[in-house]
């Protein structure tokens, strides 16, 4: 009877196998070199970043009246961006809540998306006419500066710094910044944070309330926020520090973590557009305006926010000019 080559090759197989066993001899050790659990790009923030004060941060243009949807101003930005056929706009995939993919449809969802969406609706009458780019937080600035987008949509803080390279509209959302830490971590506000390792996103607001602290953390700055949430759970950060709304959106993600403590700062999120764009902040201010007074705004923020307790009404606008 001939041997399947199959079953021969078990059985040889299995004879080697037996005949290691009751040789006493070990297989050799892996040389394998251990794997480094840190995201891609972390690495420690040494310095306090430059903070700059003497502007009003929330302070925006004056909207002006709206053009019918597709009938932009001649030789104005918005007339450009209708003639380009979509609108151009950086945005998060990594911020659940705000930004993110959703791994069902792979489409881009989230508070800000939405916003960006309307603003396109505002341009062209259709809400799908928009190219969502996705950019890290240190990439808004130079998205905006070298043309790559439009505008910037992507949990945004107008600050003082950003000011002398940015255009920004009126605040759409205000974000107190807390520390998450895994339950009965025994971090639970921010003296706790004392010699201790705390994760920010690079290019964000957050790593300078913590310079401030009396006895301040070592400071890991990553990418993206999925970054952090990363970082903690393999143990190379003890906590992370952000905007409320963002840790919330981490604590969904893994329920084993909480937000504690009293806001170590706070901050307006804006949308962001190039330097001397008078005629399209005044655009999309009145894009705001339009839904703080038809409900749009408070839909979106209930519909996004509200299952974690997020949602806000809309923050009174500053115009200036």
């Amino acid at each position: 009877m001939r041997t399947h080559p199959l079953l021969a090759a078990l059985v040889v197989g299995a004879s080697v196998l037996m005949t290691g066993c009751g040789s006493g001899e070990l297989p050799a050790s892996s040389t394998l070199d251990a794997v480094d659990p840190q995201p891609a790009g972390a690495a420690e923030i040494t310095a306090a970043p430059q903070a700059e004060g003497g502007c009003d941060t929330e302070a925006t243009l004056r909207p002006g009246p709206l053009p019918r949807a597709g009938a932009m101003p001649p030789n104005s930005p918005m007339a450009a961006i209708v003639a380009n056929k979509r609108l151009r706009v950086g945005v998060d995939q990594n911020t659940y809540l705000f930004g993110f993919r959703d791994p069902a449809t792979g489409r881009l969802e989230g508070f800000d998306i939405d916003i960006a969406r309307e603003i396109a609706r505002a341009l062209f009458g259709d809400p799908d006419k928009i190219e969502l780019r996705s950019v890290t937080a240190a990439e808004r600035i130079p998205a905006l500066r070298d043309k790559q987008v439009d505008m910037i949509v992507r949990t945004f803080s107008a600050t003082c710094e950003r000011r002398r390279e940015v255009d920004f509209s009126a605040v759409y959302y205000r974000a107190a910044q807390r520390i998450l830490s895994p339950r009965a971590s025994g971090i639970a506000s921010a003296r706790d944070l004392a010699g201790k390792r705390v994760c920010v996103a690079r290019g964000t607001t957050a790593a300078a309330p913590l310079f401030a602290l009396p006895e301040r953390p070592v400071v890991l700055g990553v990418t993206n926020w999925t970054d952090c949430l990363v970082a903690l759970q393999s143990g190379q950060v003890d906590a992370i520090s952000g905007d409320e709304p963002i840790l919330s959106g981490l604590v969904a993600q893994d329920h084993n973590l909480e937000v504690v403590g009293d806001p170590v700062g706070t901050g307006g999120y804006a949308v962001g557009m190039p330097k001397g764009s008078d005629e399209l902040v005044r655009f999309v201010n009145g894009v705001l305006e339009r839904m703080r007074a038809d409900g749009t705004w408070r839909r979106i923020s209930s519909a996004r926010l509200g299952a974690l307790g997020q949602a806000q009404d809309p923050p009174e606008p500053r115009y200036v000019g």
